[in-house]
C-alpha cells in the first residue's frame, strides 16, 4: 500500500510499507528472455504514456526469475478520483515514492484503476520479471498490482478494476503456476512478519497483509481474493484450451 496517510477507526497511522532494496545483492546478469505467457498480454498504458518522470528513477532494473506470486494492494487514493485524473495521480504517487520515501521508483509493478486500466508501474519493461517495491522480504519472484482507491470496511470493488486485476496476473504469472494454489517463498529480510531466510507457504494470489503487518489491500478486496484467483485460473484454462 502506499505510504499516504488513512484512517483506520478513529486513529490516523502513517504506513510505510514498501522497500526498495530488500533483497539480497546480486551480480549484475543479462536481461532474461521472457518466457512465453500463457494468456495474451492486455492493453497497458505505458510510462511514456502517462508521462512517468524517467530522470527520476535512481537505479536500473532489477530482474528476478519468473513470476511465482502476486501480491495484491491499494494505493490508499479517494475512490472518486475521475479516470481521466490517473496519469496526474501516477505522476504524484512517484514523486512521493521517491522524493519523499527515498525510493528509486514507483513501488508497484502495475496500477488499475477504478475504470479497468492497467498502467505500467516500475521502469524495466512489462513483459520481464521486474522487481518491484511493494512487499518487504518477498518482491523477488513477484510482481505487485495496486488497486488504485482505498478498500476497507464499507467500499465496493468496481467490477472493471477487478476484472483488470485478473487479465494482469494471469499474464504475468508463470506457465505452469496454480493461481489457486501456494508457493513456497523465502524472505529476504526481517521486516515482513517472516524472519529472513524464513519458507512462507502464501497463496500464489496475496494480498499485501499476508506477508506484512498491514490492512492492505482492505477488507472488502482481501474478500475478493478468493473470487480473482478462480477468475485468473479460469482465464488462463481458457487461453491454453484454445492453444
Amino acid at each position: 500500500m502506499w505510504s499516504r496517510r488513512i484512517v483506520l477507526g478513529a486513529g490516523v497511522v502513517a504506513l510505510a510499507l514498501l522497500v526498495p532494496r530488500d533483497a539480497p545483492f546480486r551480480p549484475a546478469r543479462p536481461e532474461p528472455v521472457a518466457v512465453g505467457p500463457v494468456v495474451p498480454r492486455p492493453p497497458i498504458v505505458s510510462r511514456e504514456a502517462w508521462r512517468a518522470d524517467e530522470g527520476m528513477v535512481r537505479e536500473r532494473a532489477t530482474y528476478t526469475g519468473a513470476v511465482s506470486a502476486v501480491f495484491l494492494h491499494h494505493t490508499g487514493h479517494l475512490n472518486g478520483y475521475d479516470c481521466a485524473d490517473v496519469p496526474r495521480m501516477l505522476r504524484e504517487m512517484q514523486r512521493d515514492h521517491v522524493e519523499s520515501d527515498g525510493w528509486d521508483d514507483i513501488g508497484y509493478n502495475f496500477v488499475v484503476d477504478r475504470c479497468g486500466t492497467i498502467y505500467e508501474g516500475r521502469a524495466g519493461g512489462v513483459g520481464r520479471p521486474v522487481q518491484g517495491a511493494h512487499t518487504k522480504g518477498f518482491n523477488g519472484d513477484s510482481i505487485g498490482i495496486a488497486a488504485l482507491g482505498t478498500f476497507g470496511p464499507g467500499a465496493t470493488v468496481p467490477q472493471a478494476l477487478e476484472a483488470g486485476i485478473v487479465k494482469v496476473a494471469a499474464w504475468k504469472l508463470r506457465p505452469g503456476a496454480d493461481p489457486r494454489g501456494t508457493v513456497r517463498l523465502v524472505s529476504t529480510n526481517d521486516e515482513s512478519t517472516y524472519k529472513k531466510g524464513e519458507v512462507a507457504r502464501l497463496h500464489v494470489v496475496s494480498g499485501h497483509r499476508d506477508a506484512f503487518r498491514t490492512d492492505c489491500p482492505g477488507d472488502v478486496l482481501y474478500e475478493r481474493l478468493p473470487v480473482i484467483r478462480e477468475a485468473v485460473a479460469r482465464l488462463r484454462k481458457s487461453a491454453e484450451s484454445v492453444r
